[in-house]
């Protein structure tokens, strides 16, 4: 056995225990969990600005309370999702596993959150 074979070995193991990357065009199941969580976080950012901006009620919400628990759900899951989909995620960022959607669904739920509470707490005191 030769010294380069040797040293090559634990190169050769290392390399074929990576994950393999998802195709450019497929839609594998981190991809689509990032993308859930995305839509959800940013739909309760849109509700949370919006009950912010006092027009709940000319977009159908309801109450300024009613939007701001929706903004506040919303924001939730799509924290819990991105954080799920962090957590199971097999590689870095662009080895299509929804890593690089799963930490933008993060901070757009967590901006969801943040707008939510505020509004819920303008709620109860103008209440």
């Amino acid at each position: 056995m030769s010294v380069a074979s040797v040293l090559a070995a634990p190169a050769v193991a290392y390399v074929s225990a990576q994950p393999a990357a998802a195709g450019v065009y497929a839609m594998s199941s981190g991809r689509i969990g990032a993308l859930v969580a995305a839509l959800a976080g940013l739909a309760g950012l849109v509700v949370g600005g919006l009950v912010l901006a006092r027009s709940a009620g000319r977009i159908g919400i309801g109450s300024e309370r009613r939007g701001a628990l929706v903004a506040l759900v919303a924001g939730l899951i799509g924290l819990a999702l991105g954080g799920l989909v962090v957590a199971t995620s097999d590689g870095g960022i662009g080895t299509g596993n929804g890593l690089g959607g799963a930490i933008v669904a993060l901070v757009v739920g967590l901006t969801a959150v943040v707008l939510g509470a505020l509004a819920l707490a303008r709620s109860r005191r103008a209440g």
